[in-house]
């Protein structure tokens, strides 16, 4: 039953501001829930008076493979970020019938937040767990982002006569050599530079992310960078956090639940940092390997999200 709601649910494409398609097929499936719209999106809502929240995302990234179960995990775009979340929940309601907690189902966390920008809009600061891929971790610890596009700027010259040029990727390339000197972590996500005539490229632009503990200030960080990157516009700024008595309520859950609590850290950005400035107590917690989401290679294993259900119905029991 979980495997073909997971195979459901991964079937229905659900991209960043399409979810339309998984919404109804959840409403029409499940009684209680209630659509929010803003910001162009949609959010799905249960027990909105609930003091404790179970939240997840609806959006997937571009597919790049469908779905297939080997047995032991599923694999499939969506099917761990974070539809194996959402299997886990929708199961829990199953079972429990109306939760006492309330469960937010939002869109667009892969590319704008607008999600959770309009649920913290329309619902006064409570506590929440986030439900993203953690191996069932539970991460109290969250870490911050700044987004760049750094502008490199080099001077045109022949092909054949580089030496008198400067080459703007050339640059690029070395801006990048000097941030890994200092210790940063960061993604060097796209580099848009050159062209096809035979010419010293003279412009180049690098989208850089990068993440760092909560005892980083943001605002430090560009300060330093910026000694490297030279002209550069932040695309994304947020801090990072640690949680407070929500992490304890979850641990208690998940020892109830037979499991043995590990802690951890969410290394990437997610709908957890809206919250989180919005005044909220929020924890992240939830089944699948993270550092295989947004790949070919995405995959769940069916028993962790059968765990994540157990934890998510001995959290409502101490509710």
């Amino acid at each position: 039953m979980m495997l073909e709601l997971l195979r459901a649910l991964v079937e229905i494409p659900s991209l960043s501001g399409r979810e339309d398609r998984l919404i109804e097929f959840i409403t029409d499936r499940y009684d209680g829930f209630e659509i929010v719209e803003g910001y162009g999106i949609k959010d799905l809502i249960m027990n909105p008076d609930a003091d404790l929240w179970v939240i997840t995302h609806l959006d997937t990234v571009p597919i790049k493979r469908g779905f297939d179960f080997d047995g032991t995990y599923a694999y499939g775009t969506g099917v761990c970020d974070t539809k194996g979340s959402i299997t886990a929940i929708l199961s829990a309601i199953e079972i429990l019938g109306e939760p006492k907690f309330g469960v937010a189902l939002l869109s667009d966390e892969e590319e704008g937040g607008r999600g959770s920008k309009l649920f913290v809009e329309r619902f006064e600061p409570a506590r929440a767990i986030v439900m993203e891929p953690t191996s069932l971790r539970i991460a109290n610890v969250h870490y911050g982002c700044l987004e760049v596009l750094a502008k490199f700027r080099g001077v045109s010259a022949h092909g054949a006569t580089p030496e008198f040029g400067v080459n703007a990727i050339e640059l690029a390339l070395q801006a990048i050599l000097r941030l890994k000197e200092m210790g940063l972590k960061f993604l060097v996500q796209k580099i848009v530079g050159g062209w096809d005539e035979y010419a010293v490229p003279e412009r180049c632009e690098v989208r850089i992310d990068f993440t760092f503990p909560p005892d980083v200030d943001p605002d430090e960080l560009e300060v330093r960078i910026g000694g490297i990157l030279g002209e550069f516009e932040v695309l994304e700024k947020d801090g990072g956090f640690v949680s407070g008595d929500v992490a304890e309520l979850l641990k208690s859950a998940v020892e109830s639940a037979g499991m043995t609590p590990e802690f951890g850290h969410m290394p990437s950005w997610t709908d957890a940092i809206n919250l989180r400035k919005a005044g909220w107590d929020v924890v992240v917690f939830g089944p699948g390997e993270l550092h295989l989401c947004h790949t070919e290679r995405e995959r769940i294993a069916l028993r962790e999200i059968e765990l994540a259900r157990d934890v998510l119905i001995r959290l409502n029991e101490l509710l």
